[in-house]
């Protein structure tokens, strides 16, 4: 569960990073689907987090 909740928050900060460039193209599908994508993936992280702590436990 530890790398996998590290993926997940690496692809959180991507989704935010992309949430940026579409504010600056002005893409409203692309704002939606990053938000989306850096709320479930960035909830699940620090649902982790604070349920299991870090490093998780066995």
């Amino acid at each position: 569960m530890n790398l996998l909740m590290v993926i997940f928050g690496l692809i959180a900060i991507l989704a935010v990073v992309g949430t940026v460039q579409a504010f600056k193209e002005r893409n409203l599908l692309s704002i939606v689907f990053n938000l989306g994508a850096a709320v479930v993936f960035g909830g699940f992280t620090i649902a982790t987090i604070a349920f299991q702590g870090y490093p998780p436990g066995l």
